[in-house]
């Protein structure tokens, strides 16, 4: 398809075809325009903010407002929409997945595709209306924050933009009349680019045997040599034995991404592990009149929530375990809230959502909370406040089994607790009597730059009190 220019009301309109790439044939007559006019050189849109967030709930959206090109030679209609900045430090996200496809009508606001950074999932919502010419990138990708997402085509760029009469002095005009191709490569969809990518094949110089030259997957494959009948790799299914000895390269996504970078900073950081046993037969208790006498069947009580309100206890008494550590400045932070986080292992990584304010909750609401949070991160919906500004962190791998964990720091927190299971074990009585007991082994690992093992001592034996002995908890909570 060749991009024509009309002129009409003293606006650059874009005329379409019935390509994928473009939306409905406007019904307004057009005349020719030279090419090689002033005003036929690309427009710039001016910088504006750099994201702006919308909607609520679990998940996140945001739309690009950066600077984006319109190239009015194509009829003002083609506008890339880049990957914003969707948070501080944040300079790559995998995509996970498109709700659009080329040639579909988009809205304002409507849901384009879904990211991952190592913080957070958000969708990215389209800022203008009009029509998906190309998808540029295939779910999985790793895409650097300003790379161009999607390319749509607008009927009136104009309009859409309010773009300035003001060309930039270093945009040269085009004298020749552009091809689509030279404006958004070659036509293909992201099943197809992922293919020649994978064989090691520029798209670009495949020749299209598509309507309007699109690259299909036979042309790729006859462009590499080799057969169209390629199928994936076998499914092992039942008592199967897998013949596929090879080995395979798994890339890092998301959030193992990103625990790659903070464990990675963490081994520089001096730890040291206080270990201590603590008698939870208080606790089990606890946890059983809560569950006979719940009368919200939303509600799922366990021992966590008590945990995590009688740690905050504790840290009210020794604040620097609830602080960071400016190494820059070598200054600590005592932080004021008791934001306390719990490590969750998903099908999508391990991640750390915090609850806020623990020292003003009360346990229900703690309860509600992990809920709440534990749904998110099941679901890859997790937001940016739920995993950013956590205090310190709490790792409970008795979940999953174990007595006994070394954790890591996650910094810049300058405490990290790791939670065994709870277990039935005999104890000796001062009399010499055996008894059961159920008990928790925890192991705390502490910043030695901040923290020395008296402080983390002091600060264990008024944690396992408070469990051991709920009643004093309640005597002290607010």
């Amino acid at each position: 398809m060749i991009a024509r220019r009309i002129w009409r009301s003293h606006r650059f309109l874009r005329p379409f075809s019935s390509s994928s790439a473009c939306a409905p044939p406007l019904l307004a007559p057009y005349h020719s325009q030279s090419f090689a006019s002033p005003t036929s050189r690309p427009f710039l849109v001016p910088s504006l903010s750099v994201m702006k967030w919308s909607g609520g709930g679990g998940s996140r959206s945001l739309f690009s407002n950066e600077a984006m090109s319109i190239d009015s030679n194509a009829g003002g209609g083609f506008i890339d929409v880049p990957l914003a900045q969707t948070g501080e430090g944040i300079a790559e996200c995998e995509l996970l997945k498109w709700f659009v496809k080329e040639g579909d009508p988009v809205e304002e606001f409507q849901p384009l595709c879904e990211v991952q950074s190592d913080k957070a999932t958000i969708e990215i919502t389209s800022r203008f209306k009009g029509k998906v010419a190309l998808i540029s990138h295939a779910p999985g990708d790793i895409i650097k924050v300003g790379e161009t997402l999607v390319k749509l085509a607008v009927e009136d760029a104009n309009d859409a933009l309010q773009v300035s009469s003001d060309t930039p002095e270093n945009v040269e005009p085009i004298c020749s009349k552009p091809k689509l191709d030279s404006l958004v490569g070659a036509l293909s969809t992201p099943a197809v680019r992922t293919l020649a990518k994978d064989l090691g094949i520029d798209i670009n110089l495949v020749i299209g045997s598509g309507k309007d030259g699109r690259v299909l997957k036979e042309d790729v494959l006859r462009f590499g040599g080799q057969k169209e009948n390629v199928t994936e790799d076998p499914v092992i299914r039942g008592d199967s034995v897998s013949t596929n000895f090879e080995d395979q390269i798994v890339p890092l996504r998301g959030f193992n991404r990103a625990m790659v970078k903070t464990m990675t900073m963490a081994t520089k950081v001096p730890h040291f592990h206080f270990v201590e046993e603590i008698n939870c037969d208080a606790l089990v208790k606890l946890k059983h009149f809560f569950k006979e006498h719940n009368t919200d069947s939303t509600v799922k009580h366990t021992f966590l929530p008590t945990l995590i309100k009688s740690l905050s206890m504790a840290l009210t008494k020794y604040p620097y375990v609830n602080g960071c550590f400016n190494e820059e400045s070598l200054e600590i932070v005592l932080k004021g809230s008791h934001n306390i986080g719990v490590a969750m292992a998903t099908e999508h990584g391990l991640v750390v959502p915090n609850i806020k304010n623990v020292q003003s909750l009360s346990l229900l609401e703690i309860t509600k909370e992990m809920s709440r949070l534990q749904h998110l991160a099941t679901n890859n919906k997790l937001s940016p406040e739920d995993v950013t500004g956590g205090t310190i962190t709490l790792s409970n791998i008795g979940a999953i089994g174990g007595k006994f964990g070394s954790p890591l720091l996650n910094l810049p927190e300058v405490a990290i607790i790791a939670l065994g299971r709870i277990e039935k074990v005999p104890k000796f009585k001062e009399d010499g009597s055996v008894y059961p007991a159920s008990t928790m082994m925890v192991n705390i690992a502490a910043d030695h730059r901040v923290l020395d093992g008296a402080t983390v001592a002091r600060f264990c034996c008024q944690w396992k009190e408070y469990i051991e002995k709920p009643e004093l908890l309640m005597l002290q909570m607010r």
